[in-house]
């Protein structure tokens, strides 16, 4: 695999199905903007029951949404037959995320096998005014599903 390459042609399905089908994934109620094989974005609404303290995003919605842009990332790589699980992942928030919605950017650092490496950055959006307000690495295992 490698960071440049979909293993399969219809990967950004494939990963928006996988994701979408998720109950926290439809709990949160993002939706994908660009898929690309290594790269996702992933675009947050803003909704009162997401934030805390006067409108700002709460601290467990970004760290979700970076873990799903990095997790997506990863996915877009992965052969028809697998997917992928978080094995862990480290956020960083580096300023309060207000706006009409948060943007999240996934890419691949490095894909393999068994473990792929992603990062992700999380921008809340007001109109055409985007600010980085976190950034995370997300380490992420490969499956290959069983048939039955």
């Amino acid at each position: 695999m490698t960071a440049s390459r979909a293993a399969s042609p219809e990967f950004a399905q494939a990963v928006k199905s996988a994701v979408l089908s998720m109950p926290a994934a439809q709990h949160l109620g993002f939706a994908f903007g660009r898929v690309e094989p290594g790269e996702v974005e992933i675009i947050q609404p803003y909704r009162k029951e997401l934030t805390e303290h006067s409108g700002f995003f709460q601290g467990g919605v970004i760290g979700s949404l970076a873990d799903f842009a990095g997790g997506s990332a990863a996915g877009t790589l992965l052969p028809p037959g697998w997917v992928n699980m978080t094995i862990d992942y480290t956020v960083k928030i580096l300023a309060p995320a207000k706006g009409e919605k948060l943007v999240a950017r996934g890419r691949v650092v490095k894909a393999g096998t068994t473990i792929t490496v992603a990062a992700a950055d999380v921008f809340s959006a007001d109109q055409a005014e985007e600010k980085l307000c976190a950034t995370a690495l997300v380490t992420m295992r490969n499956i290959k599903l069983r048939k039955g």
